[in-house]
């Protein structure tokens, strides 16, 4: 008797964005308010997000003074619980909280610290939602550093590309140099799309092996059987990290405020 995994059915119709963030940074304490150029970085990413009209923005986060400069900016702030783990479980709390209902289908998951990203950039990971067999959708970029492929701090995502080679399905991500051989290797980047039913799925799933090896959530994902979708775009988002790239988006932002 085949086994076969139930299809998701429906496409998605009413998707809704959610940054998760925090204050607490080890490298860059207090990220979330940093300064950039008289607006606070989780404004900017806000803004940026709500520029992608992918769907209502909110933010989740376990900081009331975060709460509060969102909320100040005219945005909508989501108290969760400050011991999770993980992006992905944040968000999740938020979402239960705003839409017990379950009206929205899917959610976009924005990282905090990409005060630059292009709002063009998320569209390419929610429209991968479009096939309905997908019931997670990412990003790539082709890595053109060679340093990167050695930097563990740089995850690379094996693809099986479609007949187009413009996405593909996940078949694994990794720190190491992969795959083998000659050909294109892909700079993973974190935003994800989920369907739903897909974000409780995976946050009910304890963390795997592969996962806890590597330290790549995602492959939670994965070795449970959830299909990951890859869309590729021309670049990685500046994410800030430390004090270093602070200054660099400071500079970026200034730049584009004199032209």
């Amino acid at each position: 008797m085949s086994h076969k995994k139930p299809q998701n059915t429906e496409f998605i119709k009413n998707p809704l964005v959610i940054i998760p963030t925090r204050l607490s940074s080890s490298r860059l304490p207090g990220k979330p308010l940093a300064d950039i150029c008289g607006v606070p970085m989780i404004v900017r990413v806000l803004r940026q997000a709500e520029s992608a009209k992918c769907g209502p923005v909110i933010v989740a986060c376990c900081d009331i003074e975060v709460k509060n400069v969102v909320e100040k900016a005219g945005g909508v702030a989501i108290m969760t619980n400050p011991n999770h783990l993980s992006g992905s479980d944040r968000i999740y709390e938020a979402l239960q909280i705003l839409d017990p209902k379950e009206f929205y289908d899917a959610v976009l998951n924005i990282q905090g610290d990409l005060p630059t990203i292009s709002p063009a950039i998320p569209k390419e990971a929610l429209t991968l939602l479009n096939n309905e067999d997908v019931d997670i959708g990412t990003l790539a970029t082709n890595i053109v550093e060679t340093s990167e492929l050695n930097d563990p701090n740089v995850v690379k995502a094996i693809v099986s590309l479609n007949k187009n080679k413009n996405n593909g399905k996940a078949i694994y991500f990794t720190r190491a140099n992969a795959p083998f051989g000659d050909g294109e290797s892909w700079h993973h980047i974190g935003i994800y799309a989920y369907r739903r039913r897909a974000l409780q799925r995976f946050v009910s799933l304890t963390p795997s092996y592969l996962e806890q090896r590597e330290k790549l959530e995602q492959l939670r994902a994965l070795e449970d059987g959830m299909r990951i979708e890859v869309a590729f775009v021309d670049s990685v988002p500046l994410g800030v990290d430390t004090p270093a790239d602070l200054e660099k988006v400071r500079q970026i932002v200034d730049n584009q405020t004199k032209t």
